[in-house]
């Protein structure tokens, strides 16, 4: 059975959260205030929180930023990824991926169609990773954030989680930039 293995020790994430959005503040920003309590209730730190228009060059900058940043190890971001011609979140996070996680969004979808319906057909979520760091874009709306957070990255940002998880492999990522 999955589950947390006591025997490993659990090692703390420098996690970014992006919220895209042409509306939001720090103060009405829910669905950002929803990622950063968990990820600290789950003993990981928020090391950067941003807010940017939704735009594909803001989104794309504010990644590229965060990639390059080595303390950094992922990224969430919130908003952006529905259909109307604003939602542009998806296509800023796959001009920058090395390699995209397809099994995230169909898991994501999987979550969302039990609580949802056929309404998740709206949303693009999606994953990848870039320069070593995790991306994860979810839609914007609180509730698909403690989704994608309570059913999916919680586990795969333990490091305890069992049979494997994203943080095992992290030192990994960039293997390939070390052959001859």
């Amino acid at each position: 059975m999955p589950g947390i293995d006591e025997t490993r020790e659990f090692i703390p994430l420098n996690i970014a959260v992006l919220t895209v959005s042409d509306t939001r503040t720090y103060e009405d920003d829910t669905s950002g205030n929803v990622l950063a309590e968990r990820i600290e209730k789950a003993g990981h730190k928020v090391a950067a929180r941003r807010i940017v228009s939704d735009d594909r060059v803001h989104i794309r900058g504010a990644l590229q930023a965060w990639i390059s940043d080595k303390s950094i190890d992922a990224v969430i971001s919130t908003g952006g990824t529905g259909l109307t011609g604003r939602d542009v979140t998806p296509e800023a996070f796959q001009s920058v991926y090395d390699k995209e996680i397809e099994g995230f969004a169909a898991l994501f979808h999987r979550i969302s169609y039990d609580k949802i319906g056929t309404s998740t057909i709206q949303s693009r979520a999606t994953a990848g990773v870039a320069g070593g760091t995790f991306l994860f874009a979810l839609p914007g709306s609180p509730g698909a954030c403690k989704d994608g957070w309570d059913e999916i990255l919680v586990h795969q940002l333990d490091y305890r989680y069992r049979p494997c998880n994203f943080v095992e492999i992290m030192p990994r990522l960039e293997e390939h930039k070390q052959r001859p």
